[in-house]
């Protein structure tokens, strides 16, 4: 372990509840790249699962190489888009990955009549049959190649399109201005619904084998809360006495998620060489992915042709970009509340949501096939190992990038058994959930406005989407484009929940106290927030010149005449900017 024992064991004396390391710190280099590669192993499974849905709707049929190249692409995307986001975005320790609020609209315009697949593609030996039909096309032949790559290339022209509306989104501060009217009452139903809508992807990878999954989700549970503050004897080298030494290190406190995997991993791997497992749980199902992968690829602009616009896909996906726009505030909140952090002031959303846009039109270059967005499953990841750095993320997003330009060390993540990986979804999106709950605490839950709003929110936004996957034609406006928009927007149960709560919480009179729209600890907020938000190599200091720029740190808002706060990027607990909290009575107080 080198000499990390000394950091180890001033960070670990602290409570378990607290951060062991926040987000301005960075852990010794052994235990970063190990938290760093514990967040890749969390958003592994989830995004590469994106390509793989998305490749049957492309007519890439069993065109492995061609996937192989759709992946590393994605993943290259990624470790690049997380690395700008961590730096000059947000600055909060969060992964930008692929996103299925996106997928949903790009599969219904691919299913459309005039973009059916060739009836049956076969591959390249069975020449008889191909020359019955002049429909079928050969498995990776040139034909085939032209195909898929076509209609890709609708959807990267398309994506493009509407990233630039997420673009426009957080440049222009519309975002952020919109914070001024979110408070707890808004946020926590929309945490805690996107928690619960992570709970059917999470089934359906557990529900391949469920005893191996059930052994994940036990070892992550007593790593993470029985062992917590067991400390573990290593051997570790004292540079400066020149000598080896043991120290105890709590190590399940921080690496619960990456040695419960590893264990079942290595179980599996053991139960697979005895023949006991069934295909889903074997390490050997998938070894083909290593063979067919290629050693090293690097992806360029529009490697799969000129990019093309389509009015019915710009439309669909416009709809997803507005559900991963909700989704993305509410995962700055949750990973900030996770990462000891104060909350997000406007400034910071805005950047965040215009990287997130820069992020999704690089993908559309690049042609990924589907957008960028902050993955809730690494927020989860936060919360479980209590490690708030930025500096772990960027080591994250390094491996997301070598290793997807070096594709077949990548490959050897792909043979992780899906229940595996459904284990430990169970744990993290359950975090997701808790966190969202926990956004309450300021809030009066003895008055029965607010439980009123909360239950309400809360219960609608799981049954509407509900209602529209047992009706899926009950919407029809006539126009097939429109349909599909507002299908995607109301199905996402996160989106109704926060709209109705945003709502219900700025139309029912209540007080800024019942609301918990009170600061707690202004001074200390107003320094956190400088330190962690503020843009850096001193970029901030520059900032007075371009406070009315919505993502610059310094930005005062849309309102010139307001009074100025000793800081004017300041926020807090109570979403809401400084200068409101000055002008409370003492009535209200």
């Amino acid at each position: 372990m080198g000499d990390i024992d000394e950091n180890i064991d001033v960070n670990l004396s602290e409570k378990p509840s607290e951060v062991l390391w926040k987000v301005n710190q960075t852990p010794p280099l052994c235990t970063c790249i190990l938290l760093g590669l514990q967040h890749y192993l969390a958003m592994f499974v989830a995004t590469l699962s994106i390509p793989l849905v998305l490749s049957p709707h492309l007519c890439m049929d069993d065109d492995i190489v061609g996937q192989a190249k759709l992946v590393g692409t994605l993943f290259f995307t990624c470790g690049i888009i997380t690395t700008v986001q961590v730096v000059f975005g947000v600055r909060l320790p969060i992964i930008q990955a692929g996103t299925f609020a996106l997928l949903s609209p790009t599969m219904a315009y691919l299913s459309l009549p005039h973009m059916k697949c060739p009836r049956r593609i076969v591959a390249s030996g069975n020449i008889s049959e191909i020359s019955l039909n002049g429909t079928d096309i050969i498995r990776g032949s040139i034909e085939h190649q032209n195909l898929w790559q076509g209609r890709l290339s609708e959807i990267q022209g398309s994506l493009m399109v509407v990233a630039c509306i997420e673009i426009v989104f957080g440049l222009s501060g519309a975002v952020g201005y919109l914070l001024k009217y979110i408070g707890p009452l808004s946020i926590s139903p929309t945490i805690a619904l996107l928690g619960l809508s992570l709970f059917q992807p999470a089934s359906n990878f557990g529900a391949k084998h469920w005893p191996t999954c059930i052994v994940t989700m036990v070892l992550i549970l007593i790593f993470s809360l029985y062992l917590s503050r067991f400390a573990v004897p290593l051997p570790t080298y004292n540079r400066s006495k020149s000598r080896c030494s043991v120290k105890r290190t709590k190590i399940f406190n921080m690496f619960p998620v990456l040695i419960a995997m590893c264990l079942s991993w290595l179980l599996c791997w053991i139960l697979t060489m005895s023949d006991t497992l069934p295909n889903e749980a074997r390490t050997d199902a998938k070894l083909q992915v290593i063979y067919d992968s290629p050693w090293f690829r690097l992806p360029w602009p529009f490697q799969w042709g000129a990019p093309k616009v389509k009015l019915p896909a710009v439309l669909g996906l416009m709809a997803g970009i507005l559900a991963t726009t909700v989704e993305s505030v509410g995962d700055y909140y949750a990973c900030a509340r996770l990462a000891g952090a104060p909350p997000p002031p406007p400034s910071a959303v805005n950047r965040g949501i215009l990287i997130e846009g820069i992020g999704s039109f690089f993908d559309g270059i690049l042609g990924t096939g589907n957008g960028t967005t902050s993955t809730s499953i690494n927020v989860g990841v936060v919360g479980l190992t209590r490690v708030g750095s930025r500096s772990v993320v960027l080591v994250s997003a390094f491996l997301m990038s070598f290793l997807g330009v070096f594709c077949k060390f990548g490959a050897i993540f792909v043979t992780i058994p899906e229940p595996v990986v459904g284990g430990a979804f169970f744990m993290l999106f359950g975090m997701i959930f808790a966190v969202g709950i926990s956004s309450l605490k300021t809030v009066d839950l003895n008055s029965p406005r607010n439980l009123g709003i909360f239950g309400f929110s809360f219960f609608f936004g799981m049954a509407v989407p509900q209602w529209v996957k047992a009706n899926p034609h009950a919407i029809d406006t006539g126009s097939p484009t429109a349909d599909s928009a507002l299908t995607v927007l109301i199905s996402t149960s996160m989106f109704v929940g926060g709209v109705i709560g945003f709502f219900l919480d700025n139309t029912v009179p209540g007080s800024k106290k019942e609301r918990g729209l009170l600061p707690q600890s202004e001074e200390e907020i107003q320094n956190d927030v400088s330190s962690i938000y503020d843009l850096p190599f001193n970029i901030g200091k520059l900032s007075r010149y371009f406070r009315y720029i919505p993502i610059c740190p310094a930005f005062e808002g849309f309102n010139r005449k307001r009074h100025r706060v000793t800081s004017n990027h300041t926020t807090s607990e109570n979403f809401k900017e400084t200068t409101e909290f000055v002008n409370i009575s003492n009535e209200q107080l």
